[in-house]
């Protein structure tokens, strides 16, 4: 068996490198992949720590975890696409659309 740690320590590393993929990446597609490596992280602490206490409650949590991903990547898409056809980039350091 293996202990309630291992699965914590690889989500923490897992859940950091999303952190440093959202803060040095620049293209909309990369921080969105980052984003989501971030939420599959907090995912399996869900999971590991609900096998732990031999409750479901993780897994529910993961389910709407999911549904909120799913919908949020489908709009973020939406957006990248809109924006990369007006921009002609998706570069987020050159997509300044608040500016006059």
């Amino acid at each position: 068996m293996i202990p309630l740690s291992y699965y914590l320590v690889l989500s923490a590393i897992l859940f950091t490198i999303g952190v440093v993929g959202v803060l040095v990446r620049r293209n909309a597609i990369m921080i969105f992949m980052a984003i989501e490596l971030m939420l599959n992280a907090v995912n399996l602490s869900f999971v590991a720590i609900g096998k732990h206490l031999d409750s479901l409650d993780g897994q529910v949590f993961v389910f709407f975890v999911m549904a909120v991903a799913a919908a949020e990547v489908a709009v973020g898409l939406a957006i990248i696409v809109n924006l990369s056809r007006n921009k002609e980039t998706i570069n987020v350091d050159e997509i300044n659309i608040m500016k006059w």
